[in-house]
C-alpha cells in the first residue's frame, strides 16, 4: 500500500475497524499495514494530535467523532442510525484526558537486553514507539528502574539525582554487575513529538500515587498467570533498540580478525 498522509490513514483504519478504536489502536494498525515510510518519535502523540486538531477547529466537518476518553471512530458511521453500544454523547474536543490521563508514569521498557546497551559513562539508552518510528534516547530519563536475572527481579532503583543511564552504568560496576542481564524502567519525563524528554506538570493525589504504584508493580512483578496493565496506567510501552555503536565494534572486530588471519 502506498504512502498515505496521516489523516488519509487515521480514516483508512478506522474504516476498515467500522467502529471506535483507541487512538493506540489506530497507531498500531497503521504502522502494521505500514501506511507511511516515516513515523517520528512519537506516532501516537501525532495520531492524537490530527484527530484532536481536526474536531476542533472543524467541528461537525470534521471527519472523526471523539466517542469516549481517547477513543474516536469516523463520523459517517457512529452517526448511522444504526445503534451502536459503544457510542455515548461526549463532548466531541480534545480534552485533557487524552494528553494528561497518561498518570505519573510517562513512559516505560520492559526487559531490555544488557548487551543491546554499549556502557559507557553516558550509555545511550535507545527505544521507539515502533518498528520504523524514530529512536529516542532515554538515557537523561528519571523515575524507577528494576534489574532482572532472567526473569527474577534482582534489585529496584531510583533515577532522581542522577539519570536512568549514569544509574544503570553503575550496576555493571557495582556489587551487581554480576546479577543482571535485563532491566525494566518507568519515566516521569514525557517524550515530545521531536525525542526530547520534557518534564510534566502533574497534580498529585492519593488516587494517581496509588495507580502509579499499582502499576509499577503488576508490570514489574508481571505475575504469570494475569499480565494485564494497572487500571489507568496508559502510559506509553518502548521496545529497546540496539545502540548501532555495538554492531559498529563488532564489525570491526570481524575485520581484524580476518586481517590476522592473512
Amino acid at each position: 500500500m502506498g504512502e498515505m498522509t496521516w489523516h488519509e490513514a487515521i480514516q483508512h483504519v478506522l474504516a476498515e475497524k467500522g467502529g471506535p478504536m483507541h487512538y493506540a489502536e489506530i497507531t498500531d494498525r497503521i504502522v502494521q499495514l505500514n501506511l507511511r515510510s516515516s513515523y517520528g518519535a512519537t506516532p501516537g502523540a501525532t495520531v492524537i494530535s490530527h484527530l484532536g486538531t481536526s474536531i476542533n477547529k472543524q467541528g461537525a466537518d470534521s471527519p472523526y467523532r471523539k466517542v469516549a476518553s481517547a477513543t474516536y471512530a469516523l463520523r459517517a458511521i457512529v452517526e448511522n442510525p444504526k445503534p451502536t453500544p459503544y457510542v455515548d454523547e461526549v463532548a466531541e474536543i480534545l480534552s485533557s484526558d487524552d494528553v494528561e490521563d497518561v498518570g505519573l508514569i510517562q513512559a516505560f521498557g520492559m526487559y531490555w537486553q544488557r548487551d543491546a546497551v554499549h556502557w559507557r559513562n553516558s550509555p545511550a539508552i535507545l527505544g521507539r514507539q515502533h518498528i520504523g518510528a524514530e529512536t529516542v534516547d532515554f538515557s537523561r530519563q528519571l523515575g524507577v528502574y528494576l534489574l532482572h536475572d532472567g526473569r527474577e527481579v534482582t534489585y529496584v532503583g531510583r533515577s532522581i539525582d542522577r539519570p536512568m543511564g549514569q544509574r544503570l552504568f553503575e550496576h555493571t560496576k557495582d556489587r551487581l554487575q554480576a546479577r543482571w542481564n535485563r532491566f525494566s524502567w518507568f519515566g516521569l519525563l514525557r517524550v515530545t513529538e521531536d525525542g526530547r524528554l520534557v518534564e510534566t506538570q502533574a497534580t498529585l493525589s492519593i488516587e494517581l500515587v496509588a495507580v502509579t504504584l499499582e502499576a509499577v508493580l503488576i508490570e514489574g512483578l508481571e505475575p504469570r498467570q494475569n499480565r494485564r496493565r494497572g487500571d489507568g496506567f496508559n502510559a506509553t510501552e518502548y521496545l529497546q533498540a540496539e545502540d548501532p555503536e555495538i554492531q559498529r565494534r563488532q564489525t570491526h572486530q570481524l575485520l581484524d580478525s580476518l586481517k590476522a588471519k592473512l
